[in-house]
């Protein structure tokens, strides 16, 4: 079985010097010189560097298209919830949310990859973008449809008494009160959505977890690259983690005034 060939390719350059090995206990140097071997020689820590930022794109530019959709659909279900009519809108709000969330993301991703778009040449990382905004906006729907829901319908009602259409009391009144109550909840799909999209690799994206898996295939060696690839993936978490936790601290702060 032939090895394959990796999609990233090393930034070609003269035979590099090989690094001293500093004066380091047994185990630490044995660990040094693996570093050496999987990302230091052929400039191999570049194709992580690279992936990085695939995918941080994805998930940037899915969670702007999953929000996108969801406040639609959210809006949808809100006024059909109302009494309102939406006419076919709101059976095909409710397929969609029942078909996205009833089927698994590597599925979709495969769908939309090979089916949607199998005879049109569209660069790979927007099918990944697509694919996962697409997931992610079925489950914004439900967080922005809660939020709505949360906010008492006095709000909406002193709107109306002053004049406010329904559109308007939505986009001025309800909405903004809404956002303050969903934004942890919006947060923690963007930690969620970043740990998905490892699985773009299934459509040769060249994502993180991709390049971990092709460092390992040159290298023979699945340990240290995965390993490196996991931490990264907790250290984004991580950093979110805290950032969301300020947001949420913040937010509870100005409810108190």
């Amino acid at each position: 079985m032939t090895t394959p060939t990796p999609l990233l390719s090393p930034i070609a350059s003269p035979s590099p010097t090989p690094l001293p090995t500093p004066d380091l206990p047994p185990f630490l140097a044995e660990f040094w010189r693996d570093v050496q071997a999987d990302f230091i020689k052929d400039d191999r820590w570049l194709w992580l560097l690279k992936g990085l930022g695939t995918t941080l794109e994805i998930t940037l530019f899915a969670t702007l298209l999953g929000l996108a959709i969801g406040l639609a659909l959210a809006l949808v279900k809100v006024t059909q919830y109302n009494g309102g009519k939406v006419g076919p809108l709101g059976w095909i709000a409710d397929l969609y949310l029942t078909v996205i969330r009833g089927t698994p993301s590597v599925v979709q991703l495969l769908i939309i990859y090979f089916v949607i778009f199998g005879s049109v040449d569209v660069p790979k990382v927007l099918v990944a973008v697509i694919a996962f905004g697409i997931n992610s906006g079925a489950y914004m729907a439900e967080i922005i449809r809660g939020g709505i829901l949360s906010i008492d319908k006095g709000q909406m009602e002193a709107s109306r008494s002053l004049g406010l259409d329904y559109a308007a009391s939505m986009r001025t009144v309800v909405i903004p009160q809404a956002t303050k109550n969903v934004l942890p909840a919006m947060g923690n799909e963007f930690i969620t959505l970043l740990k998905e999209t490892a699985i773009a690799g299934y459509i040769a994206v060249e994502d993180l977890t991709k390049a971990g898996d092709l460092i390992r295939a040159q290298t023979y060696d699945a340990f240290l690259p995965l390993i490196v690839v996991a931490a990264i993936y907790l250290a984004i978490v991580m950093v979110l983690t805290s950032l969301l936790k300020r947001v949420e601290a913040r937010l509870r702060r100005s409810d108190h005034r």
